[in-house]
């Protein structure tokens, strides 16, 4: 944090060294480096501090002024937070709108959620997973943190202000007695967030939620009531007692950090209560002049980067996605590269915005024209910094309000945002490793063929065609403009004349999200209405990272489900591929769940699976390397229909479980 600007608190440098910790933390997570999986709890380290510095800073006022100037808290706070924020934001939807059209559509509701502080709740009800991309990532996903400390801020200092007065009325007691509210307000947060938590499903909703994540920012509020930083000069009695406290603390955030993944049912189980404990034990001691810990922690080179990292973090997660290849791994040349970048644009950003601000450079300029005139304003150094950034601000709206058409890629975009597919086109087939023999070859194709050749047909005069955001863009014009290449006239093609498609994004066969049917229940309600006909289940992609997540429904077990709710009638199930290669979504569990699929047909002689893995081409992947360009789809909805007609032909018996 920057040194106080007449607040009455007390600067601690060794909290500025603490901020820097933080959020190396969490670009070495978002750098996807190996070492540091839970590296996203820098974002925790951030709640924690915030909770203690603006409760501490609060209660100074009413210590000494005997009350809370609401206003100038909320003027300070806006003069600390916006501009720099506002930057980032122009700079980031100009470069998009030169550089990076594909992107533009799906990046205006994530600036008006910015600028009101409400990306959390956003994404929330986007339900966007913050773990498992199935899209490219958006450069301005990271500002849900930021929403949260901001909600906070909004509604704290009244409550703070309500229990001040609730105090006083009560005679005055000391300040550290409000200390246990707080405290149970933390706990509610803690249990609010493990009693939502459900093994197996994306932990989004409580790791972003406002609600849950409340119990870091009261911890620290909590200590701010009884140490407060104002009297830490006269605490070092039992200095030792702190030190010791702190570097366990230390020590603890350093194990979740190097140990603790974004899918640990510990974290939301009361790991990140602990975590707030153990920043609040680190606090304690910074707080302290003489300390150990806050001594190490103020060293300058720390320092430097904690003054800076409100910039760094703003500045960090954009850089890093609108430079880094699609489907990147850990790169350390690209990163270092990245990370410099990051940090030279927060140290300019500090020089030239975030410090002026702070020190009233908005108003000397308003003095200077007053003063001068125009003529004034021209001949001050301002005037190029504020052309400048007047142009990058009219090129972002520009871009906003859509007066720049997107470029043709993003026809691709739908649901899940698309992008073209990166790399080279691939001109042949690239097959799985160790992939499963097939009964019949089919060519993969682009599009459908126009060249003359038997006519492919099936048995199934009725299909239902059950999917996730893998199918989406097979039925959608977005995807798809020509109806005649999508999914339902394919099946037309082969002879099916009754096509219904439940497809529906994020969907797998046990869990439900939020206003969606699981594939079970889908089919059981099919059933239950008459239906007879043919089956093409093309789940398995949720499923297979729901189990890798800690699901304690295995694979076999949600084949034999949707097995066993089809009644014996025709399926085909459509096997998976993924071009990731690690977290839930690895190619390594796509190719278990196939390997459960190939031993559950064995035992259905109803079943048949199309071996979509073993054709799919790379070059029909988008960036996220789980979903398909347009191409791709179109290829992916004409071959599915033509495995059908091979595993449940009109004429003659299939053989095999397996149609390639």
């Amino acid at each position: 944090m920057p040194e106080p600007q007449g607040s009455g608190q007390r600067y601690m440098p060794g909290l500025d060294g603490l901020r820097a910790i933080a959020v190396l933390a969490v670009i070495a997570y978002h750098e996807q480096f190996g070492w540091a999986p839970g590296g996203l709890l820098g974002v925790a380290l951030f709640f924690t501090l915030s909770g203690y510095l603006i409760t501490d800073l609060l209660l100074a006022q009413w210590v000494t002024a005997g009350g809370i100037r609401l206003k100038q808290f909320w003027l300070r706070r806006a003069r600390r937070l916006l501009p720099a924020l506002f930057v980032m934001l122009a700079a980031v939807t100009a470069w998009v709108t030169i550089a990076d059209r594909v992107r533009l559509a799906s990046l205006r509701g994530p600036v008006l959620a910015a600028v009101t502080y409400t990306s959390n709740w956003y994404l929330i009800a986007k339900n966007q997973s913050y773990f498992a991309r199935f899209a490219p990532p958006q450069p301005l996903d990271h500002l849900w943190s930021l929403a949260v400390e901001e909600q906070f801020y909004l509604l704290w200092p009244w409550l703070l202000l309500l229990a001040l007065l609730v105090l006083r009325r009560a005679g005055g007691k000391s300040v550290k007695w409000l200390a246990v509210p707080t405290l149970l307000l933390a706990a509610g947060s803690a249990v609010l967030m493990a009693r939502l938590y459900q093994p197996g499903l994306d932990p989004t909703r409580i790791y972003e939620g406002t609600d849950t994540r409340a119990c870091g920012l009261l911890v620290g509020a909590a200590l701010a009531m009884i140490w407060p930083s104002r009297s830490g000069a006269s605490m070092k009695r039992r200095l030792w007692l702190l030190d010791v406290a702190a570097g366990a603390g230390l020590v603890v955030v350093g194990f979740m950090i190097a140990d603790v993944g974004e899918y640990s049912a510990f974290l939301y189980r009361g790991g990140l209560a602990v975590l707030a404990l153990a920043t609040a034990a680190i606090l304690a001691a910074g707080a302290v002049p003489g300390s150990i810990v806050g001594r190490v922690l103020a060293w300058s080179p720390l320092r430097w980067l904690g003054v800076r990292s409100y910039g760094i973090y703003l500045w960090h997660y954009p850089v890093i996605v609108l430079s880094s290849p699609a489907n990147s791994t850990e790169d350390l040349p690209r990163a270092a590269v990245q990370v410099a970048a990051s940090i030279a644009l927060a140290a300019l950003s500090w020089k030239f915005i975030e410090e002026p601000v702070r020190h009233g450079a908005i108003g000397k300029q308003l003095d200077l024209v007053r003063s001068g005139g125009w003529r004034g304003y021209v001949r001050s150094r301002a005037m190029i910094g504020t052309t400048s950034m007047t142009a990058v601000v009219a090129l972002a709206c520009v871009g906003l309000a859509g007066v720049i058409p997107i470029s043709e890629p993003a026809r691709a975009s739908g649901p899940v945002q698309q992008t073209a597919a990166s790399g080279p086109a691939q001109t042949s087939v690239h097959p799985r490793a160790g992939a499963v023999p097939v009964i019949t070859g089919l060519t993969p194709i682009a599009e459908p063929s126009t060249t003359a050749a038997p006519k492919l047909l099936t048995s199934c005069t009725s299909v239902v065609h059950v999917g996730d955001s893998t199918s989406e863009g097979m039925i959608m014009s977005d995807y798809i403009p020509d109806a005649a290449q999508r999914l339902p006239a394919q099946y037309h093609d082969v002879g099916v004349k009754h096509v219904i498609t439940e497809i529906s994004g994020a969907r797998s066969i046990v869990e439900v999200l939020p206003g969606q049917v699981n594939g079970y229940n889908v089919a059981k309600s099919l059933v239950s209405s008459g239906y007879q006909g043919c089956w093409v289940i093309a789940l398995g992609t949720n499923d297979t990272a729901n189990v890798a997540i800690g699901s304690n429904v295995s694979r076999a077990a949600r084949i034999a489900e949707m097995m066993s709710v089809t009644r014996g009638q025709p399926v085909m199930w459509v096997n998976v591929r993924s071009l990731l290669a690690g977290g839930p979504y690895a190619e390594s569990n796509m190719e278990l769940w196939d390997k459960a699929l190939l031993h559950a047909c064995a035992r259905y002689p109803n079943m048949r699976i199309y071996d979509w893995a073993s054709i799919v081409r790379t070059s029909w992947y988008i960036s996220d390397g789980i979903h398909f360009t347009s191409q791709g789809y179109i290829a992916r909805g004409h071959d599915i229909a033509r495995a059908l007609a091979r595993a449940f032909p009109l004429h003659g018996p299939s053989t095999g479980c397996v149609v390639g």
